[in-house]
């Protein structure tokens, strides 16, 4: 077996956890730009009848897609047998669908950049609006993990007195979930949104959450505003400061430094993205999977 990790270099530490479980030696990507911004990547180049897994998380997508690619067909040059790519936060799931008249739908146009690229994609809990499965939309083998388990198994051990908050109908798949593992109640709150940063939410039930630790929990946090705007309801109903866990810590902006300011007791999120909020992790998991991945891409290339 001869497999190989290739972190870029923000998922240096997510890598070090994945590379047992995958079997796989870490090879990391080097990554410089020169003066004028272009990219340069360099690779190891004993790759020759390797099986090799890319690992990069797409918190910030355009700038990595040129070295992606860059990397992925240079890794073939010195030989790669196969280039999957492991992304534990998967960008551009929002635009689906065409909004506005004129408005590329940039979901399936990075879907088909991506399989140009790889032969398979990995990833946690991808937000899917309109397309019901990930395989929906990629035409590659893909395949995704849960960090519901994970996320549970820290409520249950750091908060067992928690009721989940799920700040949007959006949350709801994730909410219900983690809270039947966790053994504790949910409510999923409803928002209208005016705008891009106006988002008003509606009261959640004050009683239920009598006596109880608020747990918000949302699979990305990006701006923060609904979040916001839901920690100032809570504040209003019950005496417990919120705790809030993000499956994935986007953080746009100044977004962390204001949920910190607003009263939170506590900021975890899972490792899908290097963050100094990450508690929860899933690098085992996710080597795991990426190994039934790889193999049974492996196994499909070789059936005639």
């Amino acid at each position: 077996m001869n497999r190989v990790l290739m972190p870029f270099p923000a998922d240096a530490l997510l890598a070090s956890a994945i590379a047992e479980p995958l079997q796989a030696r870490i090879a990391p990507v080097a990554w410089r730009h020169f003066p004028d911004g272009e990219s340069l990547v360099a690779l190891d180049d004993a790759l020759a009848g390797a099986d090799v897994a890319i690992l990069a998380s797409l918190r910030d997508p355009d700038p990595l897609a040129l070295p992606l690619r860059f990397a992925a067909q240079t890794a073939r040059e010195f030989g790669a047998r196969s280039v999957g790519l492991i992304a534990p936060y998967l960008a551009y799931m929002r635009q689906d669908t065409r909004f506005h008249p004129g408005e590329a739908v940039s979901a399936p146009l990075f879907a088909r950049f991506l399989e140009e690229t790889f032969d398979w994609l990995l990833t946690v809990d991808p937000h899917l609006h309109r397309f019901e499965q990930l395989q929906a939309l990629y035409r590659i083998p893909t395949t995704h993990v849960s960090a519901t388990t994970a996320v549970a198994a820290w409520i249950a051990d750091a908060v067992p007195d928690a009721i989940l908050i799920g700040p949007d109908s959006e949350s709801e798949q994730w909410v219900a979930r983690i809270a039947v593992k966790a053994g504790v109640p949910y409510q999923v709150l409803r928002k209208q949104r005016q705008g891009d940063y106006d988002v008003r939410v509606s009261l959640p039930d004050a009683q239920a959450a009598a006596g109880r630790t608020p747990v918000l929990v949302d699979d990305i946090v990006s701006s923060g505003h609904t979040i916001l705007e839901t920690v100032v309801h809570l504040q209003r109903l019950v005496a417990s400061p919120p705790v809030l866990v993000a499956i994935h810590p986007v953080f746009a902006g100044d977004a962390y430094a204001s949920l910190q300011a607003a009263g939170l007791a506590r900021i975890v999120s899972s490792d899908t993205i290097a963050h100094p909020s990450n508690a929860i992790p899933l690098g085992n998991e996710i080597g795991l999977a990426a190994s039934a991945l790889m193999e049974s891409s492996a196994v499909s290339r070789e059936t005639p």
